[in-house]
């Protein structure tokens, strides 16, 4: 067909398609050129094996449709799925299709890219991480070795459902290779054992069984060719799982790291607010546990706009200005920006933090503090600031105060008594999340379904308890309690709570710290 005839057949078409391999769970496993697909894409279709917290790499605004296929469950057809991506760039969207593992590998992406091909839209594969590839790294297993396998086969348990019979060929897949990788196969995995015996292969030879594969409920289950279909069925082992077969299985005893890390498979519920939740959340999967983002309060402006926007007119007028968290900071410092000045407004006046969570976020706008509490905590600050002030001999001596609008009144009222004169101003304000944002840990805490819920402030152990009603005790005592620090275990302990675990730095990094160092001592 000439280039003519194609341009007339096939109109122009100003959309575009990403087809994204989305990695087989970790969502630290997609690709950089993935994330930045993402984050262009006006509308995202995505499976239902894309973990939910790549959604978080979209644009603002971009729509997110769910696309996703389970076996034995009303779901999209292919069809309709080809369909859809057709009409969508036709009308001049860039979309992203967010597909499980890698998308050409028994991920139907090669249909896809068809349909594409023949409609004339331009389209773009991003790789991705594969299930086998991916999960055999996850469960300390090497595909291949220098000694064991230099070779592969890769094969499908899901064949489609029209074909009258296997397009296997057993009697030369059965050893044809040194490593058999069977990708979700667990329906067939009687018969698919059965016929690899058959056809000559070693029933003593090693196989596991690695399901939600790099997931932090990630099982895997040991055996040999002749039991592990009947150790899969007596474990209840289910897809999506991943059946690694050959002499490097073994290798696990030697490489697995991922299920002996500290925290893994522990659920955790992080009630912080969505901001900070995402990072907390990053932290927890390194080190093996699944964060259940369950804000109990959100971040919401300064109550007086005015007053707030008077104080950050004259922080050079104040010797100490005192932040005592690190929403604090971000509040001050967006709206600083915003009105087109920058660390330079402190002018002579020092920048105290209360912690070293509030401490880094001021180093993350640039800003080192000059003066940092020993203590944690309002008392602290207040010690550290009149160390501070006693060199300055200022008289009277003036502190700024940008904190949440209800605080504790410790630190104001320490420097108070000492002559200070402090100004407090609101630079944000705490407010309860919707409760529909917590009937998802109702329901979980009502099946015993989590293991830890943290806290890292006493406004989330309100809100939580006020949100949970009067069964409040009685559900989170089905979790461990986990806090941040003395002041919140004190707000724990006031709403009937047993706390468990608190951290001895006052940290997120700290409190999962003393959460490792809980399991580590329990039987």
């Amino acid at each position: 067909m000439s280039p003519r005839a194609r341009r007339a057949k096939f109109p122009r078409v100003k959309g575009k398609v990403y087809l994204i391999g989305a990695g087989p769970g970790d969502p630290g496993l997609i690709t950089l050129r993935g994330v930045s697909a993402l984050g262009r894409a006006d509308v995202v279709l995505y499976d239902a094996l894309a973990h939910p917290a790549l959604l978080k790499h979209a644009r603002r605004g971009a729509e997110l449709r769910s696309v996703g296929k389970r076996y034995g469950e009303e779901s999209f057809s292919q069809e309709a799925i080809n369909r859809e991506l057709v009409e969508l760039a036709h009308a001049g969207k860039l979309v992203a299709r967010l597909k499980g593992g890698d998308p050409l590998l028994f991920a139907r992406g090669a249909e896809e890219v068809e349909t594409l091909a023949r409609a004339g839209i331009p389209f773009e594969i991003i790789p991705g991480v594969s299930s086998p590839v991916g999960g055999a790294a996850y469960a300390g297993i090497s595909l291949t070795h220098r000694d064991l396998s230099s070779s592969i086969a890769f094969i499908t348990g899901t064949e489609s459902p029209g074909k009258e019979r296997t397009a296997h060929d057993w009697s030369k897949l059965a050893t044809a290779t040194q490593t058999l990788c069977v990708i979700m196969g667990m329906k067939r995995l009687p018969e698919i054992t059965a016929a690899l015996v058959e056809h000559g292969r070693d029933p003593a030879t090693p196989a596991v069984v690695i399901q939600w594969a790099t997931w932090p409920r990630q099982r895997v289950l040991e055996g040999t060719v002749a039991d592990i279909a009947e150790r899969a069925e007596r474990a209840h082992v289910a897809n999506p799982a991943v059946v690694v077969i050959g002499a490097v299985a073994a290798l696990r005893d030697r490489m697995r790291w991922f299920d002996k890390l500290p925290l893994f498979g522990k659920r955790i519920a992080v009630t912080r607010p969505a901001q900070q939740g995402e990072e907390t959340a990053r932290e927890i999967r390194d080190r093996g546990a699944e964060p259940m983002l369950v804000p109990a309060i959100e971040i919401g402006p300064p109550p007086d706009p005015v007053a707030f926007a008077a104080g950050l007119r004259t922080l050079d007028a104040y010797d100490v200005v005192a932040f005592t968290s690190a929403n604090g900071v971000d509040a001050s410092l967006d709206a600083l920006y915003t009105s087109g000045r920058d660390a330079r407004a402190f002018g002579r006046a020092l920048v105290a933090a209360i912690g070293p969570g509030t401490e880094a976020a001021l180093r993350r706008r640039g800003i080192v503090a000059d003066v940092i509490a020993q203590e944690f905590r309002g008392e602290g600050l207040a010690d550290a600031i009149l160390a501070a002030l006693s060199a300055r001999q200022a008289n009277p001596p003036r502190v700024l105060l940008l904190r949440a609008l209800l605080a504790r009144d410790a630190l104001h009222a320490a420097l108070r008594a000492r002559g200070v004169e402090v100004d407090i101003v609101a630079a944000y304000e705490t407010r309860p999340s919707p409760p529909a944002t917590l009937e998802l840990l109702r329901r979980d805490l009502e099946a015993g379904a989590v293991d830890v819920v943290m806290f890292t402030s006493s406004s989330t152990v309100r809100e939580l308890c006020a949100a949970l009603g009067e069964r409040a005790r009685e559900l989170l005592s089905r979790a461990l309690i986990a806090v941040i620090g003395p002041i919140t275990a004190d707000t724990a302990r006031e709403h009937g709570l047993t706390v468990a675990v608190a951290a001895s730095e006052y940290t997120v990094a700290g409190l999962l710290d003393a959460l490792e160092r809980h399991y580590a001592d329990s039987p």
